[in-house]
């Protein structure tokens, strides 16, 4: 085990991409720990606020990408050790950001809704793809490409991008991304029909199309009731496993019991008040 990680990440100088995997998945996994113990109301915890300001842990993804980011642009030519530290750094702030990233897209707090999925989401995506870069996988490259000449392997970069364009425009999230890294999976996605509600979808099959298409737009539905729906089932459920329901409302926070103080109005002159003997040859009102 440390013979094929000195070689295949250590002389090949991945040990910083490592780091950073090895953080994002850590500081993730206790996030989201640490948020279901909250929500579960264990009494040791609770958010971090400042008076009635709840502070997202956003916030603090963001300090420590930027702590790690800026560290590790300084300390590059300095160390490998201090280099993979920063690393770590900015694996632990991208964690901290990414778990939230629902909350950046929508503009508010919907970590707990049925939208907060979309954060775990944007975690996978970067695990897997962090995964890849450490098996050595490279974004729209190709292997063949090393020998031929550079007008070839721009025709070949050209050729995925538009690839993973239509791939994603279809409404393929998964297939555009990981066949950034694969790319016969861009070609698989680019020649399939279209989910039916993704733009190309709208732009294409649907009635407001310039030329509408009835019949590619049923059998994207068909295909998404009877395969796509099992599928997105599944991964709801592990997204469940792992991070809890985001369908359930959360649980109310108790009222805070705070001390009121009424203040009464001073009287006037002369009025009635409690406590206060009425002035003796002034008729009482009634």
């Amino acid at each position: 085990m440390a013979y094929w990680f000195h070689e295949r990440i250590v002389e090949v100088h991945r040990l910083p991409l490592f780091c950073f995997f090895v953080a994002l998945i850590t500081a993730f996994v206790f996030t989201r720990v640490n948020a279901r113990l909250i929500r579960a109301r264990v009494r040791w915890l609770g958010n971090v606020s400042v008076g009635e300001m709840h502070i997202h842990h956003v916030v603090f993804g963001v300090v420590l990408s930027l702590l790690g980011g800026v560290a590790g642009l300084v300390l590059s030519d300095v160390s490998t050790g201090w280099y993979a530290f920063s690393a770590a750094v900015f694996g632990v702030g991208a964690a901290l950001v990414l778990d939230e990233f629902a909350l950046i897209l929508h503009l508010r707090d919907v970590y707990w809704q049925e939208e907060g999925r979309t954060s775990v989401d944007a975690v996978f995506v970067a695990i897997a793809a962090t995964g890849l870069l450490l098996l050595g996988l490279r974004p729209l490259a190709w292997s063949g490409t090393d020998g031929r000449g550079g007008w070839t392997a721009s025709a070949f970069l050209f050729v995925n991008l538009v690839f993973a364009m239509i791939t994603l425009l279809k409404g393929k999230i998964w297939s555009g991304l990981l066949g950034l890294f694969v790319p016969p999976l861009l070609y698989v996605g680019a020649v399939r029909v279209a989910r039916p509600g993704s733009p190309w979808a709208r732009w294409c099959y649907s009635e407001r199309a310039r030329r509408p298409r009835p019949r590619l737009m049923a059998k994207a539905i068909h295909r998404e009731e009877r395969w796509r729906r099992p599928v997105i089932r599944v991964k709801i459920a592990v997204q469940e496993f792992v991070c809890g329901r985001h369908d359930l409302p959360a649980p109310a926070l108790p009222a805070p019991h705070h001390r009121r103080r009424v203040v009464s109005p001073r009287p006037r002159a002369g009025a009635d008040h409690p406590g206060r003997p009425w002035r003796s040859g002034r008729p009482r009102p009634r």
